[in-house]
């Protein structure tokens, strides 16, 4: 009898190697079995390109080499995003990482630009932050190796990479670790009298059985909804996007060092530059737009020759009201889906890997009853998940825009309570409430609502108090200290070029 407890992840690609990684580096191997399954035969959504800061946190934590890790998957780095036409046509702003000035005379940044601007001063609020300068420059260096005085410690970074050479690297790292695999098509899943999932049944004949399952079967969602039925939420109604068309290209040897969304007049595109190619796409309305029309619009606004023929990819926006359920864990899509707009979809499954680690079973064997466990980690993805999804909803709904049916639709959005809230609190003065643990920090929320024309009525009062010549004085030299220094440092294609060249990848056929 095999006494050591088993784990068995069903799909792969990112998804399925992230939580594979994770575990393999966590559970003892005396201890535990963990089994990936996943079929050679089906294809990967593979699109998510991007990630956003914490992702880098977690490849650290499995103790991959960061600078190895972007050879290997042909990663460029990521600063913020820049956002076209969405406030209005013919306008843009940048979501950058990192920081957004500093205090003043104990006043947030914020309070002293509006009082600032209050009186006439037009400088942009990306000015004082560092990722946003050195993007606007286009210019790379790791923060955390700048002087301790430097400003620049202050800018934030993420990744853009190569989704499938992700899980290659993953993969290896969790099957060093021990973690199994098993190529195999699953015909049918076999339950316990009291409905929890005992085994699979591959089309080869294979049974294999497991006393935990995390489901990484992306859209099918083979466990969570097939055999356990957890029930989907749609946000449709806040969210109108539904289908997507990718389309990857020849790379430019001017790799930019952030995303680029461009509203367009169903939905918005992305642009995503690797080293060795650009990942571009149109998420829209199916309502406003149809797929032909959508792929032309793509084809269109790309700048490099096609790799492949656009591959459109239906989409429901919203999340499962149990991700935990039974003796199963949903992640990645199989647990919910929004929108690519700031790069949310791997941070949602390295969050759920990390939440089931904190509240893991003393033993998944047997019938134990883990309700609270599975009420808790469902209570902790919900918080994430409408986080995320009031983030995304302020940028539609803020717009100015009104020159198409879509962006109509998008100034009458409903908007949750929860953002509803926020919105009134920054439109008044400019105040951001947000809790320990949020991934939006203020910066975030100061950056969005700003760049979409949010500008607060008042600024605190208190800003009043401080000399307000001594505060223009602090803030012009401070934007004057980033600015010199970000035109120091090298091109992001030449940091890439001297640091972390990727090797070059077998040529790719066109269409």
């Amino acid at each position: 009898m095999n006494e050591k407890q088993r784990i068995v992840i069903v799909g792969g690609g990112s998804t399925g190697w992230i939580a594979a990684a994770a575990l393999g580096r966590q559970l003892r191997k005396d201890l535990y079995d963990v089994t990936l399954v996943e079929s050679s035969e089906i294809g990967t959504i593979g699109v998510g390109e991007a990630v956003i800061p914490p992702f880098i946190t977690f490849i650290r934590n499995l103790g991959l080499d960061e600078q190895q890790f972007i050879r290997e998957t042909q990663a460029s780095f990521k600063l913020g995003i820049e956002f076209r036409n969405w406030a209005r046509r013919d306008h843009r702003y940048f979501h950058h990482f990192g920081t957004l000035g500093r205090k003043l005379d104990g006043h947030d940044f914020l309070q002293c630009w509006l009082k600032a601007r209050a009186h006439g001063d037009t400088t942009d609020l990306m000015d004082y932050a560092p990722a946003a300068v050195m993007a606007k420059h286009n210019r790379f260096y790791l923060p955390f190796k700048f002087p301790q005085e430097s400003p620049l410690t202050g800018a934030g970074y993420a990744l853009h990479f190569d989704a499938a050479l992700v899980a290659k690297v993953l993969r290896r790292h969790a099957e060093s670790r021990g973690v199994a695999r098993i190529d195999g098509r699953i015909e049918s899943v076999e339950q316990a009298p009291d409905g929890r999932i005992a085994a699979l049944h591959l089309q080869d004949g294979q049974r294999v059985e497991g006393d935990f399952f995390l489901d990484c079967s992306g859209f099918r969602a083979l466990l969570i909804e097939g055999q356990l039925g957890s029930p989907y939420e749609s946000w449709r109604d806040y969210l109108p996007c539904n289908r997507a068309v990718a389309l990857q290209t020849v790379g430019h040897p001017d790799i930019t060092p952030y995303t680029r969304s461009t509203a367009r007049g169903a939905g918005w595109t992305w642009r995503i530059p690797l080293q060795h190619r650009t990942g571009n796409g149109y998420v829209f309305s199916s309502d406003h737009c149809s797929d032909d029309e959508a792929i032309a619009t793509l084809l269109k606004a790309v700048d490099g020759e096609p790799l492949h023929d656009p591959r459109v990819i239906p989409f429901r926006t919203g999340m499962r009201h149990n991700l935990w359920r039974k003796n199963c864990v949903a992640l990645g899509l199989a647990g919910g889906f929004l929108e690519p707009l700031e790069s949310t979809a791997i941070h949602l499954v390295t969050r759920g890997v990390q939440f089931l680690l904190e509240l893991f079973p003393h033993d998944v064997r047997g019938t134990a009853d883990w309700s609270e466990l599975a009420t808790e980690y469902d209570k902790r993805m919900r918080l994430d998940y409408e986080e995320i999804r009031d983030f995304i909803i302020l940028h539609y709904c803020t717009t100015q825009r009104d020159d198409t049916p879509f962006w109509q639709l998008c100034q009458s959005l409903p908007r949750p309570d929860s953002l509803q809230e926020k919105m009134a609190m920054f439109a008044e003065r400019g105040e951001v409430r947000i809790g320990g643990d949020d991934l939006f920090k203020v910066p975030s929320w100061q950056a969005v609502f700003t760049g979409m024309g949010v500008i607060p009525r008042h600024y605190h009062p208190f800003v009043d108090m401080s000399d307000f010549e001594q505060l223009k004085l602090a803030m012009r030299g401070g934007r004057t200290v980033i600015e010199e220094e970000v035109l120091t440092l090298p091109s992001h294609a030449d940091f890439l070029r001297d640091n972390c060249a990727a090797e070059p990848l077998p040529a790719v056929s066109s269409r």
